[in-house]
């Protein structure tokens, strides 16, 4: 696979426009991707806009990739032509670290994210899945099952594996009460897996007509989080909450909603820091903590899960060609749930 397509940004305030870019021929242990469909993750409008000034352009994002394999290497074990596939935020990790030995190749010194990371195979950066086709070393890539709307599986690569695994970490189950902090592209996850794990969930959100698209995700309770009468009944009651907001909040409001040795995990990331009173963690032995993604293996544990519970992200599917009208609309929380790319829409390009 020399050359595919795929959409491209040359700056940070140029567009996304049609472009044709250069993929590594196939290498013993490498899988062939053909890209059926791409999810919209806000860090792809973050990393385009050079927000984090980390960017290399030309940049191709997407890292939320759903596919068919087409060919796959001398070496490859544990995939075929026509198998369904992901890929998810990473394309590569050294093996050898601590970190990928446990199984937490997202914590490696050297990982190879999928899209703007160092390619040591063709120089330069690596690209995502705005595109039709990739290539990927097998060990990063992910079963699909095949009952599942591949349109909605794109976003569990990134917004689904973001939300399952602090879950998962802080072994939430039937009987506890959860609470998720916003109701977006990572809060509609998070209701979804917490109330398949069992759990109570209540939903925090600032918008009173999320109230019904919250209890058809799942969720018990909506609380409107600036009625401080609602807020003060859960005080003390929550043995975990999931903060998904990425703008500025009281953190600490939410920490006093947490019982005696409750956890409150941010998957969100405000771009102020947040304050702490001592006092919100103190008094109820109570812990913050953050986490980024998941490894391989919990990612693949995470697709089996949704494969068994038929869920997949709520998502509102669009040619490539609207991309750039997608991101403007993302900056408006104007999607319900997640954008999903249709890359057949580039055949056309």
């Amino acid at each position: 696979m020399p050359n595919a397509k795929a959409y491209s940004a040359a700056s940070a305030t140029s567009p996304l426009t049609s472009d044709t870019i250069e993929r590594r021929d196939l290498i013993e242990h490498d899988v062939e991707i053909e890209i059926l469909f791409c999810g919209i993750c806000h860090s792809d409008l973050h990393a385009v806009r050079n927000e984090w000034s980390n960017t290399v352009y030309p940049i191709v994002p997407g890292h939320e990739i759903v596919g068919r394999v087409t060919q796959v290497g001398s070496a490859v074990t544990q995939f075929k032509p026509g198998d369904l596939v992901g890929v998810g935020c990473m394309v590569d990790s050294d093996s050898t670290c601590p970190q990928c030995k446990a199984g937490l190749e997202q914590f490696c010194p050297n990982v190879i994210f999928t899209y703007n990371s160092p390619d040591k195979h063709l120089g330069g950066v690596t690209y995502g899945g705005y595109s039709d086709g990739v290539v990927v070393d097998q060990r990063f890539v992910l079963r699909v099952p095949s009952n599942l709307d591949l349109a909605g599986v794109a976003p569990l690569l990134c917004a689904g594996i973001t939300t399952y695994s602090p879950l998962r970490y802080h072994s939430v189950t039937k009987g506890q009460k959860v609470g998720v902090v916003g109701l977006g592209g990572l809060g509609h996850m998070g209701v979804k897996f917490a109330h398949a794990f069992g759990a109570h969930v209540v939903v925090f959100t600032t918008s009173p007509d999320k109230k019904e698209d919250a209890l058809r995700l799942g969720a018990d309770e909506v609380v409107v989080s600036r009625n401080a009468d609602e807020m003060q009944k859960h005080t003390g009651s929550f043995d975990f909450i999931l903060d998904t907001v990425s703008a500025d909040h009281d953190i600490n409001t939410y920490l006093n909603l947490l019982r005696p040795d409750g956890n409150l995990t941010l998957v969100g990331a405000p771009p102020k820091p947040l304050e702490i009173a001592a006092f919100s963690l103190i008094m109820g032995r109570h812990s913050l903590s953050g986490s980024n993604i998941g490894g391989i293996a919990e990612t693949q544990e995470m697709l089996d899960f949704c494969g068994e519970h038929n869920i997949t992200a709520d998502v509102e599917v669009i040619p490539i060609q609207k991309v750039n009208e997608a991101y403007d609309r993302l900056l408006k929380s104007d999607v319900k749930y997640r954008f999903s790319i249709d890359m057949a829409s580039l055949k056309s390009e």
